[in-house]
């Protein structure tokens, strides 16, 4: 009997164990495969794939009177380099603004992101698509003048591999054009003049770019890519590009480790037709050390025009200073300087100041902007901005104040909003409203 009672509470213990482990799905879990190829997010797994899931919905809504009637009036010379308002409803430079009038804009953006993974010999296997959705609407003087409303797939590729990964398909170039933008809070006039009018045309972004006549970009498209990490911070990668159209090559060399961060970037055009009809080389570099950070950064092409820029910043325990130059072979010069400060836990504040030569061969040609700016976190989820700042330029002897009020608010759960309103001192004024959330 003692035996038997000893045998029926063992299997009663063990019954009891495993209900509670059942009970806790701390205790007992299994682990998919998203679990085993590390791959975290939103995910759907399958017995031999991960699919990994994310997207973003970002909404912008402007209003106000800043557009102007007379296309070639411009408060700063002969490109526009001011921020967005600077332009305005006036007959002709130097008139009185008109009333009414009102712009106003209204944007739309969204996209999906599919990443299904797999595990292989070589490495990961990855399919990528990637979906993009733009509906903008753009009234200038209360006429409806631009709109877009487009869903495409903007990337569908597939990819193998680890530490060398080979990539085929739609998606962007692996054209490094990094560690090119200015530590100073204002920014520069050329680097940032994405849409200028004169030197050049920055076919990858704000940076240090190519030449207008070179007539290259490193676009996204159909591609053959190959980027290989050879370790100690060392990385190549290698892409024959716009294989839809006349064809790139781009190669890159790109070095991230003991505080320096450093490539260079080669890109053919071209190609398929037998003969290289544009080339260009974009090279940039970040050193950090200790409390001060260098960049530098050089654009050249075959027309022989360069453009470069140079920029330094220094932190100590309240202060952060930083001082910038920039300059292109089209007799173009900049410079750019900024101390910030923090005033509190919780506030800060920025001086700045900008100017930029747009032809030294010829007098009035000068372009500057100063400006201040107060950056307070009113609680853990607000932050509020204010900046003014006056615009001004050589060639009409104009100079234009304006203002600006910023609230920014992070409730959390990757939702964020904000709301600015910007105004000049020629009655110019926009109200704009924006939010966005990302998963």
């Amino acid at each position: 009997m003692k035996i038997k009672t000893l045998l029926l509470g063992t299997v009663a213990a063990a019954g009891l164990s495993t209900a509670a482990m059942a009970a806790d799905p701390a205790v007992l879990t299994s682990l998919d495969i998203c679990d085993e190829l590390m791959v975290t997010g939103l995910t759907i797994s399958s017995d031999s794939n991960c699919l990994q899931i994310s997207g973003g919905v970002e909404y912008e809504f402007k209003w106000g009177d800043y557009d102007a009637e007379d296309a070639n009036w411009n408060p700063i010379g002969l490109r526009n380099f001011a921020i967005d308002g600077s332009d305005y409803d006036v007959a002709s430079p130097g008139s009185i603004p008109a009333a009414g009038n009102y712009d106003w804009s209204s944007e739309v953006d969204a996209w999906l992101l599919f990443v299904a993974t797999a595990d292989s010999d070589f490495g990961p296997a990855k399919a990528v698509i990637k979906l993009d959705f733009d509906q903008d609407f753009t009234a200038t003087n209360e006429v409806i003048t631009a709109g877009t409303d487009r869903l495409r797939v903007e990337a569908a590729y597939v990819s193998v591999g680890d530490s060398t990964v080979l990539m085929a398909g739609l998606k962007g170039s692996v054209f490094n054009s990094g560690n090119d933008e200015p530590f100073n809070f204002l920014g520069m006039f050329n680097e940032a003049a994405a849409d200028n009018v004169g030197g050049y045309s920055d076919g990858f972004g704000d940076g240090v770019a190519w030449s207008t006549g070179s007539g290259i970009a490193a676009t996204s498209g159909h591609v053959i890519q190959v980027v290989s990490d050879l370790g100690n911070g060392v990385s190549i990668s290698a892409g024959l590009e716009d294989l839809g159209g006349l064809g790139q090559f781009v190669g890159v060399l790109a070095y991230d480790g003991d505080g320096v961060a450093a490539h260079i970037s080669f890109l053919a055009d071209d190609i398929l037709t037998g003969a290289v009809a544009q080339w260009g080389i974009h090279a940039g570099m970040d050193v950090t050390i200790d409390m001060f950070k260098l960049r530098a950064a050089v654009a050249y092409d075959d027309t022989g025009f360069w453009n470069a820029l140079a920029s330094a910043e220094a932190t100590f325990d309240m202060f952060k200073i930083a001082v910038s130059v920039e300059g292109t072979s089209a007799d173009e010069i900049g410079f750019g300087a900024s101390v910030g400060a923090d005033v509190t836990d919780t506030v800060s504040i920025n001086l700045g100041a900008r100017w930029f030569d747009y032809n030294t061969t010829l007098v009035n040609r000068d372009i500057w902007t100063v400006a201040a700016q107060v950056v307070a976190k009113v609680t853990e989820s607000v932050t509020l901005t204010a900046e003014v700042g006056v615009d001004g330029e050589s060639l009409n002897s104009t100079t234009v104040g304006y203002g600006s009020v910023e609230a920014n608010w992070k409730p959390g759960g990757g939702f964020e909003s904000s709301v600015e309103l910007w105004a000049n001192a020629n009655s110019a004024y926009a109200v704009t409203f924006a939010a966005k959330k990302s998963f």
